[in-house]
């Protein structure tokens, strides 16, 4: 990567638009970015990292006032009380992520059942060619009802 980056280029780097860019800036989630004799924005490095962090963050959920109160933070220094908040700020929000992970894992032991169900109903269906159309309902409405799905 080079040392310095047009606003373009930042974008398609992070993935954001110029226009994200620019609000991130304006909003104090990003410092304020350095700026060419022409006042066209240079991203450095640095900046684009702290931007990668921040998606993060957002992808994961932490509200937008949120991040800001951790940029903030950031700007103060690694100062103890500094150190401090960010790290429990972070700590609450990977709280908040694993639970949001283990009701989605959950959810998904769930479907993986249901596929499993109706891999087994057709496995039945194919299997008793010989039986009629309304046992092969029955049989599947019973295993239906079994499941409370």
């Amino acid at each position: 990567m080079t040392t310095s980056m047009t606003i373009q280029q930042a974008s398609v780097a992070t993935g954001l638009s110029v226009h994200t860019l620019r609000y991130y800036e304006r909003i104090g989630l990003l410092d304020p970015v350095t700026r060419r004799d022409n006042t066209h924005r240079l991203f450095r490095e640095d900046d684009i990292r702290w931007i990668e962090f921040l998606l993060k963050l957002r992808r994961t959920g932490l509200p937008v006032r949120d991040m800001l109160r951790y940029a903030e933070l950031r700007r103060q220094g690694n100062t103890p009380a500094s150190v401090a908040a960010r790290k429990a700020l972070l700590e609450q929000h990977t709280r908040s992520v694993e639970e949001t992970i283990a009701e989605l894992q959950g959810n998904l032991d769930v479907l993986h059942k249901k596929i499993v169900m109706y891999e087994e109903l057709q496995a039945a269906a194919g299997t008793h060619q010989t039986s009629s159309k309304e046992e092969i309902q029955h049989a599947s409405s019973q295993q239906l009802a079994n499941t409370h799905i």
